[in-house]
């Protein structure tokens, strides 16, 4: 009898994914300028020898992570090598392996799709509807970024079988293209009670883009009641602006930020140990922080795409 022939992947990197992943060279080199002088606790840097990803010979624009998440081990190995390097670590290190996945195709990639990159630079970032698509602000998933996400459980509850870790700590960005990404990847896979964390640190590059202004705290609780916000939301989005745009490096600084807040989170080895495992579910130029942040190689991720980063953080010796 003939094996069942699987669908076509939904999670397969575009041109444009592969610039948001590559361009603005310029910017990274400026974050590598400043940060020695945020006077910061923490530096991180990822670690390679786990993943594909990590590997500057993987063609990343035709690579597709979902067959195995891009493992070089299998994952008890990884799990017992990552304990073992926290184990081992000096008293002002640190291991974290993140998972950081971005939200599945909203309505606003949808209109990227139908009028091209320049229109949309051009006219359509500061609107939120052509009269036939509704894309701002905060713009909620289209079916194909659900069927996108349900392709992730799927591939998260295949791996999981196989050894895979499931997250310690689960965070996402208070956008609700990345909240119900979430839900979706991990309905069914996690004690409905598991405490899913809101961080304003996660949301996507602020400032122009009408798609990109979030929901007001209530209207994000109303949706999410079961998430925990953190108090970092302000009821209100202060922080959009419709005449400026945070560029890389400013969004790196706090993307730094947030994974500062995290390592600091640890109180000796045994909380080490406890959150050794994250989830992030963010947004493309969140990710290519997530990436300036760590010194890991430019990787370009698919919409509903996933990349895991495994961080080696260092504290100050106080």
């Amino acid at each position: 009898m003939a094996s069942e022939q699987q669908p076509p992947s939904l999670l397969i990197p575009t041109q444009a994914d592969w610039r948001d992943a590559h361009d603005h060279l310029d910017l990274v080199e400026a974050y590598r300028k400043l940060e020695p002088k945020l006077g910061y606790k923490w530096t991180f840097r990822a670690v390679p020898g786990f993943f594909e990803q990590d590997e500057k010979d993987t063609d990343d624009l035709h690579f597709n992570y979902i067959s195995n998440f891009g493992r070089l081990k299998p994952w008890d190995q990884i799990v017992r090598e990552l304990t073992q390097l926290n184990e081992q670590a000096a008293e002002n290190e640190s291991y974290k392996l993140v998972f950081c996945a971005r939200h599945g195709q909203g309505y606003h990639n949808v209109v990227v799709e139908k009028y091209g990159l320049d229109a949309w630079h051009e006219k359509w970032h500061a609107l939120g509807t052509d009269g036939d698509i509704t894309w701002a602000p905060d713009p909620q998933l289209t079916p194909k970024g659900e069927a996108q996400a349900k392709e992730n459980h799927d591939s998260w509850q295949k791996q999981l079988g196989e050894g895979a870790p499931v997250p310690q700590r689960f965070f996402v960005s208070p956008l609700q293209r990345s909240c119900q990404t979430f839900s979706l990847t991990w309905q069914g896979l996690l004690d409905p009670n598991t405490p899913v964390v809101i961080d304003e640190l996660l949301r996507e590059t602020i400032g122009v883009n009408f798609c990109d202004k979030r929901s007001s705290k209530s209207v994000i609780h109303d949706r999410f009641p079961n998430f925990t916000i953190d108090p970092n939301v302000t009821e209100e989005d202060e922080l959009y602006t419709e005449n400026y745009r945070e560029n890389l490096a400013e969004q790196s600084v706090r993307i730094n930020q947030w994974l500062q807040k995290l390592f600091d989170a640890d109180d000796g080895k045994s909380d080490r140990l406890a959150s050794q495992v994250i989830s992030t579910t963010t947004h493309a130029m969140t990710i290519r922080s997530f990436i300036t942040v760590t010194h890991h190689r430019e990787f370009v991720i698919s919409t509903g795409g996933m990349i895991p980063i495994l961080i080696k953080g260092v504290a100050t010796k106080q």
